[in-house]
């Protein structure tokens, strides 16, 4: 037995490599995602961090993610569209190039943003908007035909180890970016820093242009109404995998704490803005840890039964989180309250230690769901309708995500700032229980008969 074909007895501990071994296409494709994902968190910083410094207004800088969500959801719908219908390489490289221009703008920007600033000029902040929506507009689109393109590089039995490889590129890109954003933002400006993420997009270009052609497959409709029409109706006839993303959708809406992160530095926690990098980067962590050790995964054929006791684990790891910080403000003296306590410079370091213990888990626990229903999307899929599902994906993972941030921050305000996550691990553990009862051929979903 060569390394290529390990024996299916064997069990591995660490994550499988076997994807970068036999697919020298998949592993330049990675590559060239891993370090350009890099530059892209920190451009995300960066682009945040400018329009402060020029606006001085929060809600300026959450305007860069509001601004680009309804595009982002357009571009993930579309994108599979053009995944679906046209060469799937070609999709890439077009977008890429996009993302590649719409960066080298923000540094041109940002450059003669300084001049202006320097003559005492006003800083206009509508060109980074416009740039950072282009950008994630490109970005959403890459993502979606990236991981379309996988089953047509590696053989079906590898994708979950190739999932698992995604998640260390992710964990160490939310890692690695926004700490060199911060360092040289500080040091040389931010016309360098974007220039830095210009230079490590290239990396990007290197796995696109080495791909082999992907023709589309046949009969497959052009963009357009009659398209995302036919990958609504497959997904409605595809309990399972309509089943992976209504869980998602629970967890990222009722699980998702990180709009508390800068209040509990400030009046719980204790640190300020190192209590949030901190409780940021732990989530991180636990994403790589979790794909390191991704080994086993390789060896589970019961991919459903695994989404539902992943998430479930990471309902127990919400609700630890939201207990920890109750905790926290019943020792402050008033918990009950939505404003309980009062500033707190001084670290905790029990409490935080705990609470950053709860996002690690949280972290591990998603990416764990995370490999088992991107493998049930892709194997479950004709070839010719994963880009139109990705693209449906995205809108779930762009939308959740930002519905779990309305859902904490009315809570919090209204009752306390623990009441939303301990509500939250409750609900997730109590409606994932509940959806697998009412379809429970989700839970006997088995990877080696893969059905929609």
């Amino acid at each position: 037995m060569t390394d290529d074909a390990p024996d299916p007895v064997k069990r591995r501990r660490f994550v499988d490599l076997t994807p970068l071994r036999v697919s020298p296409a998949f592993a330049r494709l990675w590559f060239g995602g891993a370090i350009s994902g890099i530059g892209a968190q920190l451009t995300v910083v960066a682009v945040g961090l400018q329009v402060y410094d020029i606006t001085a207004s929060t809600l300026a800088v959450s305007l860069v993610g509001g601004i680009g969500l309804i595009p982002m959801i357009i571009a993930g719908l579309w994108g599979g569209m053009l995944a679906d219908a046209f060469d799937r390489k070609r999709v890439l490289l077009v977008s890429a190039t996009v993302g590649w221009l719409s960066t080298i703008g923000l540094a041109l920007i940002a450059w003669f943003d300084a001049v202006l600033a320097d003559e005492g000029a006003v800083v206009p902040v509508w060109p980074l908007y416009v740039l950072a929506t282009l950008s994630s507009v490109a970005g959403t689109v890459q993502m979606t035909t990236r991981a379309s393109v996988t089953p047509r590089l590696i053989p079906g039995e590898l994708v979950p180890a190739a999932s698992a490889l995604n998640g260390i590129a992710f964990g160490v890109q939310l890692t690695l970016g926004p700490a060199l954003a911060g360092v040289l933002v500080a040091s040389v400006g931010f016309g360098w820093t974007y220039l830095v993420d210009v230079l490590l997009f290239t990396t990007m270009f290197l796995g696109i242009i080495t791909l082999p052609r992907m023709s589309p497959a046949e009969g497959v409709e052009r963009p357009g109404w009659r398209s995302l029409k036919q990958g609504i109706d497959f997904l409605r006839r595809s309990p399972n995998i309509r089943m992976s993303f209504l869980v998602d959708i629970v967890a990222m809406t009722f699980g998702r704490p990180h709009v508390l992160f800068p209040a509990l530095g400030a009046l719980v926690f204790g640190g300020g803005p190192v209590t949030v990098g901190i409780l940021t980067a732990a989530m991180a962590v636990g994403t790589f840890l979790a794909s390191l050790f991704s080994g086993p995964v390789g060896h589970v054929n019961r991919h459903g039964l695994a989404v539902e006791r992943a998430i479930t684990v990471y309902g127990g790891f919400v609700l630890g989180f939201g207990l920890t910080v109750l905790g926290m403000e019943l020792a402050l003296g008033g918990g009950w309250a939505a404003e309980a306590g009062p500033a707190f410079a001084e670290v905790n370091p029990v409490a935080l230690g705990l609470a950053a213990l709860a996002m690690v888990g949280m972290g591990a626990s998603d990416e764990i769901s995370a490999i088992f229903r991107g493998t049930m999307l892709l194997m479950a899929s004709p070839d010719g309708m994963r880009g139109r599902l990705q693209g449906i994906f995205v809108v779930v993972v762009t939308g959740g995500p930002r519905v779990g941030d309305l859902y904490i921050g009315v809570l919090a305000t209204a009752v306390a700032l623990w009441f939303p996550p301990v509500l939250g691990g409750v609900l997730i553990i109590a409606l994932i229980a509940l959806l697998v009862r009412i379809q429970p051929g989700f839970r006997a979903y088995d990877a080696r008969t893969p059905t929609p």
